[in-house]
């Protein structure tokens, strides 16, 4: 005898007979629908649409990248019963198995979440030729494969029959076979689920949990991704756009335009720690050449960059929380750039691409064409100092010199011998000529490097260190770039300095490796130690001690060398051989 209306609504709007109805004295609400079908499980009660406290607000905070709190560790018995479950007769009996370990709602979703990921394949030949293909729950079990719509039907049914409150959802999406910058028309091609716990609607995908099919989309490969779980709305907002943009659960939504213009960020980016990226639009248009990007982490992380499938064309620096990245290409046009991460703690040499941009160059920077033996990243950093190089002077990554003479100093770490070579691309330092335009000067803890260039142009200072102690290779640890674009520039080599030549000794005069000829040359050389100090050219100078400094002049005439030589023990008539010089020709 009781009379029920019911009402069709469009999917968007919210249901006004919810408000209309009010039962007894109780909350305004829709009745319960939930009974007992022949099976023994409660069917659900109809999900109610998302409301104001399922929103989260945009842009993401950088909190989470879940949208409730979530222990994994706890989670760690559970997974792994989930995955040993292999039940295929029916949805409702692999749900009974699944639910023996699972108490709360919250472990109910975990265990149908992590038995769906890891059991059931996306079907690319499904995906190709419909006809071979079926979505519907108990093929998909009985299969083990299936297309987005039939994880996210299977995902559905089996929360009802544990009845969790589940939605299908569908939308565009970001997904295989997306270009950048690309515009979404037509249908949807994607579906997922939003689940509703502790009060709240949640969004998941356990298509792209699951794994990754193959860019010719022929094969799937099983590669679970925790990132797609309870994701975050602000960033399942990033890849993920619904027909019904309630189901954003953002506040504000986002229009279809921005979805698409927005930079699309893939879950390396967020589960390697990465919070921002700067510009946010995926087409970057160059300025006098120049793009730049900058990216914001939580921790030290490495970096790496590929511009048209090379390293070059680029200046990278890494900062405390994150890089800086200029890039000026070489040629107009549009260059497809990536950018590619890993903790700074992890072992191994592996990259995963976090970031894709296009940029679009109408003219060409031919001043910052860097030499080819740069390499990235380029000037000091947070890097260097764990390799014991501390409070550098230059922090900048690009020496500029008029006079083409530069001094650097760090503070170094314990145990640590540095060698420093001068690279440039026009082949006028040949390898035995790479360091000799360096001279290094110590004084306690703290390095000087002085550079005298031998002409203008861009060259690349490359540092490398070893320990001391270690009687191996120098590894290489950082470089700088050097410009001069003073073409009267041409300064000479250092001196020549043998084994017997100790780190903390100093040349004060003469620098340059080369004297000129028939001259009277002023020494004066900073050591310490000695009982003697000659100077051989035609004739054999000694020089005098005077407050830490050996003094004297010597003629140049007749002579094509000269050699500064040390006796170290005054009992001993032997003589080292510390420094020469190039006398130039008559």
């Amino acid at each position: 005898g009781t009379q029920v209306t019911v009402e069709i609504h469009p999917k968007n709007t919210t249901p006004q007979i919810l408000k209309k109805l009010s039962f007894g004295k109780g909350s305004q609400r829709s009745p319960s629908l939930r009974g007992q079908d022949n099976k023994g499980f409660h069917s659900t009660e109809a999900p109610r649409p998302p409301g104001g406290k399922d929103l989260h607000a945009y842009p993401w905070d950088k909190s989470s990248l879940k949208s409730m709190p979530v222990d994994l560790e706890q989670f760690e018995k559970l997974d792994a019963y989930a995955l040993k479950v292999n039940v295929k007769n029916s949805v409702e009996e692999l749900v009974t198995a699944l639910l023996k370990q699972a108490r709360t709602d919250l472990e109910k979703v975990r265990a149908i979440w992590m038995w769906i990921c890891h059991h059931i394949e996306y079907d690319v030949v499904g995906y190709h030729d419909k006809s071979q293909l079926s979505s519907k729950p108990l093929d998909v079990l009985q299969t083990g494969k299936s297309i987005c719509e039939g994880y996210a039907g299977l995902f559905e049914q089996m929360c009802s029959i544990a009845g969790i409150q589940c939605m299908k959802l569908s939308g565009y999406s970001k997904g295989n076979g997306y270009k950048m910058g690309q515009t979404f028309t037509g249908d949807s091609d994607h579906a997922w689920n939003a689940v509703y716990l502790n009060g709240r609607w949640h969004l998941l995908d356990s298509t792209w949990g699951s794994g990754s099919v193959d860019d010719s989309f022929t094969k799937f490969t099983f590669r679970y991704n925790e990132f797609y779980f309870l994701t975050h709305p602000a960033l399942f907002i990033n890849n993920h756009f619904p027909d019904n943009s309630n189901w954003q659960l953002l506040k504000p939504t986002l229009t279809l335009k921005e979805f698409e213009n927005n930079m699309l960020h893939n879950s390396n980016f967020y589960t390697l720690g990465l919070l921002t990226a700067q510009p946010e639009t995926a087409v970057i248009q160059t300025e006098n050449g120049k793009a730049s990007i900058s990216v914001d982490c939580r921790s030290a992380t490495l970096f790496k960059f590929e511009l048209k499938g090379k390293e070059e064309h680029g200046l990278m620096t890494l900062k405390k929380h994150g890089m800086k990245l200029d890039i000026y290409p070489q040629k107009t046009g549009s260059h497809k750039l990536q950018i590619f991460a890993k903790p700074s703690k992890a072992s191994g040499d592996v990259y995963n691409c976090v970031l894709e941009y296009v940029i679009e160059c109408e003219s060409v920077n031919k001043a910052m064409r860097f030499p080819k033996d740069l390499s990235q990243p380029v000037g000091p950093s947070w890097f260097t100092e764990r390799q014991g190089f501390l409070r550098p002077s230059h922090l900048d990554p690009i020496i500029h010199t008029n006079d083409g003479r530069c001094s650097l100093t760090f503070t170094l770490g314990k145990d640590i011998s540095v060698l420093a070579q001068l690279h440039s691309d026009n082949g006028s330092l040949t390898e035995d000529m790479r360091g000799k335009h360096i001279m290094q000067i110590h004084r306690g803890n703290q390095i000087e490097l002085k550079i005298h260039l031998p002409h203008a142009g861009n060259f690349v200072l490359k540092i490398f260190a070893k320990k001391k102690s270690d009687p191996g290779y120098y590894d290489y640890i950082f470089n700088y770039l050097i410009t001069c674009l003073n073409t009267e520039v041409k300064w000479p080599a250092f001196p020549q300095v043998y084994k017997h030549w100790a780190e903390d000794y100093e040349i004060v005069e003469p620098l340059s490796g080369r004297l000129p000829a028939n001259r009277n040359i002023q020494f004066k050389l900073k050591m310490h130690g000695i009982a003697k100090v000659l100077v051989q050219a035609d004739d054999t100078t000694p020089l005098t001690q005077n407050r830490g400094y050996w003094e004297g002049t010597c003629n140049t005439a007749g002579c094509r060398e000269v050699f500064v030589m040390v006796q170290e023990n005054a009992n001993h008539s032997f003589y080292s051989h510390v420094l020469k010089y190039e006398v130039e020709s008559q």
